[in-house]
């Protein structure tokens, strides 16, 4: 077992896919990774990419179709090989060819898009899978280590003046919104980046969840790259 990320209490390293899926939650630990040291040439894929929007789902017939080196094909049959192993698994994941997420803007005081640190919320119980192949990856973050944005109390009483409500109606307010779901670091907090090539699985907050759901955000794109993710 890699210890680059094993000697975080949030993080289990295992070496298999199966060990991925199986492998349950406990405590403080709510991402597991299955740490690789791929093979490839992932950036001769994303140079051929076409990139039709700012987020661009690829599909396996766009992979299949592209012309490559020896190292652009291993890095092809690994992409290739994830997906079918997380479809096999019951999942579905996409692969995105990522220039930037739409950013929120509409409020000074709080925002509510991928670049802030937040949680996946699920009315069942289910998992999020990710993988960066090129560019910059996601970072996650200890749950003692940030707080809830809503109950950081400047933010809460704009949120307040916003909605104008009963006690009961500004809470459900604050969910529908996905405000609920957005922290903010804490002083000295040391988010971990998750890498390149690595398969990930983080805690989803659904009703059957016994961990903590894992704090995560997209990372700022590197000026001029474009990302290469499998997200499910």
């Amino acid at each position: 077992m890699n210890n680059t990320f094993s000697k975080h209490q949030q993080i289990g390293e295992v070496s298999t896919f199966m060990e991925l899926v199986n492998t349950n939650f406990y405590g403080a630990m709510n991402a597991i990774c299955w740490h690789r040291n791929l093979d490839g040439d992932f950036s001769e894929i994303v140079s051929q990419l076409q990139l039709k929007d700012n987020v661009t789902e690829v599909s396996v017939d766009d992979i299949l179709a592209l012309h490559l080196s020896e190292k652009g094909d291993i890095a092809r049959k690994i992409i290739l090989n994830d997906l079918q192993l997380l479809t096999d698994f019951g999942a579905l994941p996409s692969l995105n060819l990522i220039k930037n997420y739409e950013r929120d803007d509409e409020f000074d005081f709080i925002s509510t898009d991928v670049y802030s640190f937040h949680v996946d919320r699920s009315p069942i119980s289910t998992d999020t899978f990710l993988c960066t192949y090129y560019g910059a990856s996601s970072d996650i973050i200890a749950n003692d280590e940030v707080e809830k944005k809503i109950l950081i109390p400047e933010i809460r009483e704009k949120l307040k003046e916003l909605h104008d409500g009963t006690e009961d109606e500004f809470e459900a307010f604050l969910k529908e919104y996905y405000f609920d779901l957005h922290y903010q670091p804490k002083p000295n907090s040391n988010p971990i980046n998750l890498g390149l090539g690595h398969l990930w699985r983080l805690a989803v907050d659904h009703p059957e969840q016994k961990v903590l759901p894992c704090v995560h955000r997209a990372p700022m794109e590197n000026d001029g790259e474009v990302r290469l993710l499998l997200i499910c």
